[in-house]
């Protein structure tokens, strides 16, 4: 049985500061931060906008990928959430119950 792992970034209404994670439950994890349920940088910013995500089966190839883009500059994250959602919408309206 294979498990199901996101890296994911959020961002605030006017997309001046992002956030970058990693779980195994997308849609559980996204409501924690738009419900400000965990103390921390992203209460204090009110960073809940999911604006992307990947998927991936094995954690430590997850792991890798939140550590790059974390190491990234602000305009080479610009540039990768515009390839996947260049609207800027809240994906976390099209994640599944």
């Amino acid at each position: 049985m294979s498990k199901t792992y996101y890296v994911y970034i959020l961002t605030n209404k006017r997309h001046t500061v992002f956030y970058t994670g990693i779980t195994n439950n997308l849609e559980r994890r996204v409501w924690e931060h738009k419900q400000k349920i965990i103390q921390g940088f992203t209460k204090k910013y009110n960073i809940e906008k999911l604006v992307y995500f990947e998927v991936f089966e094995d954690v430590l190839e997850a792991i890798r990928r939140e550590k790059q883009i974390k190491g990234w500059v602000r305009r080479r994250k610009i540039a990768l959430i515009e390839k996947m959602n260049p609207e800027w919408k809240d994906l976390s309206e099209y994640l599944s119950s």
